[in-house]
């Protein structure tokens, strides 16, 4: 007798990331969110079909939402569900958590982005960040350290 092995395979955990948010803002603090989700959309998730460099995060009725982020539908979708790319979700944080992002929002001039989806176990998590605008010249002197921390490596190297 023969004995059926099951194999799980890896989706390598990073669905999408906002690499520009690195760029364009400094990051203060960072926090870990849940995301709610149809079941057209984990299956797209799944196929890593995501988008969320030109996202932002908004608040109302003390709720968080991730606003303007893009999940493109398979074409197998089902047919009785009429896929909505751009839905604005809820992101599901404790209600200190959403205290805390929307007094900084609120008042200290901060703003709220996302930084990256991943999945935890079979669950969605979305990582969203606490950020603050970078001017042109905080952007050249970011570029001008990385370039310079390239090639000190690249000499100690030698």
């Amino acid at each position: 007798m023969s004995k059926n092995i099951v194999v799980k395979k890896n989706n390598g955990g990073t669905i999408a990331q906002n690499k520009r948010a690195r760029h364009d803002y400094f990051i203060e603090e960072k926090f870990e969110a849940g995301l709610a989700l149809q079941g057209w959309e984990v299956k797209s998730l799944r196929a890593g079909r995501m988008t969320i460099t030109e996202s932002y995060i908004i608040f109302k009725n003390n709720e968080a939402f991730l606003f303007g982020s893009q999940i493109q539908p398979l074409l197998s979708a089902s047919t009785h569900v009429v896929p909505e790319a751009t839905r604005t979700r809820k992101l599901l944080l404790s209600r200190r958590e959403i205290e805390k992002l929307q007094g900084a929002v609120n008042q200290k001039g901060y703003s709220c982005v996302p930084l990256a989806c991943y999945w935890k176990g079979h669950l969605v998590k979305i990582e969203i960040a606490l950020v603050k605008g970078k001017q042109l010249h905080d952007k050249r002197a970011t570029e001008k350290d990385r370039d310079w921390q390239r090639d000190k490596a690249r000499i100690m190297h030698k």
